[in-house]
C-alpha cells in the first residue's frame, strides 16, 4: 500500500472524511430505521412519513411498578416500531441507537426532568453479551444521556444467565425468572441516589421492577425508568 505521503492531496486533509461519506451514502444509502426506506437529503435517522406516524405514546404513557416510582415509554411496541427494536437487539443494528437515544432523552426531558441524580441501564449477562456482541440497553443509555448533556453509569451487573423473558410467559413466571440474578457494582454510586434506569421494552415490567428491588436494596432513594417502547395495556 502506497504511504501517506503518496497519497493524493485529497486525503490529507478534511476532505477525505467527507469523501468516504460520501461513497458510503451512494453505495449504503441511509435509510429510515422505522420504514427502511431511502432517506431524502434533509432527513435525518428517519422519513417525515414516520416521524408523524409511527405509534407514539401520550405523556410518555406513564406506568408504575413495585419497586420503581414510574416508567415512561416514547413509543408502543408495535408495526414499524417492533420491527426496528428487534432489528436493533438481534441482528447488529447498533446505528440505531442515535436515533432511540433521541427519542428517550425527549421523553425523559418531557416527563422526569429533575427527577433523577444518575442515569443506568438494565445489563446482559456476560453469556449473552459474548453471544451477541454488545448490550443494546447499554447503547440506548448512552446515547440517551449525551443528548441529555449527561453521562449513564454502570450500577449493575446481570451475573446469572437465565432464559430471555420473552419466552418465559406470565408475569408470574417471569418475575420467578429473574428473581435474584443482578448485583450492585459500587454500594457508594447508589447510596441515597435517585437513579434513572433504562432499557429496550417494558411488558409486564418485571424486569425493572427486579433492578429497582436490587438498587433500593443497596440503598437507592427512589428509582424512575425509561423504555424505548412499551407494549399497550
Amino acid at each position: 500500500m502506497a504511504g501517506w505521503e503518496n497519497l493524493p492531496a485529497i486525503w490529507k486533509d478534511g476532505n477525505a472524511m467527507g469523501v468516504f461519506s460520501g461513497l458510503l451514502d451512494l453505495l449504503f444509502p441511509p435509510r429510515c430505521v422505522f420504514c427502511r426506506k431511502i432517506l431524502k437529503a434533509d432527513e435525518s435517522g428517519m422519513c417525515r412519513k414516520c416521524s408523524v406516524s409511527i405509534s407514539r405514546t401520550q405523556n410518555g404513557g406513564a406506568q408504575s411498578g413495585e419497586f420503581f416510582s414510574v416508567c415512561v415509554s416514547p413509543l408502543y411496541y408495535e408495526d414499524n416500531v417492533r420491527e426496528a427494536i428487534l432489528r436493533f437487539k438481534f441482528n447488529d443494528f447498533t446505528v440505531y441507537a442515535d436515533v432511540f437515544g433521541k427519542l428517550m432523552a425527549e421523553c425523559i426531558e418531557e416527563n422526569l426532568k429533575g427527577s433523577y441524580d444518575i442515569i443506568t441501564w438494565v445489563p446482559l449477562s456476560r453469556k449473552r453479551l459474548k453471544k451477541r456482541g454488545y448490550d443494546q440497553a447499554m447503547l440506548l443509555a448512552m446515547s440517551a444521556a449525551l443528548k441529555l448533556d449527561d453521562v449513564a453509569v454502570e450500577l449493575l451487573r446481570k451475573h446469572t444467565d437465565v432464559p430471555a423473558q420473552s419466552g418465559v410467559g406470565s408475569a408470574e413466571k417471569r418475575r420467578a425468572n429473574i428473581s435474584g440474578v443482578y448485583g450492585v457494582v459500587d454500594e457508594e454510586l447508589v447510596r441515597g441516589k435517585r437513579i434513572l434506569l433504562i432499557d429496550d421494552i417494558i411488558t409486564t415490567g418485571s424486569t425493572l421492577s427486579e433492578c429497582s428491588k436490587t438498587l433500593k436494596y443497596s440503598g437507592a432513594e427512589e428509582i424512575v425508568c425509561c423504555t424505548l417502547a412499551r407494549t399497550r395495556e
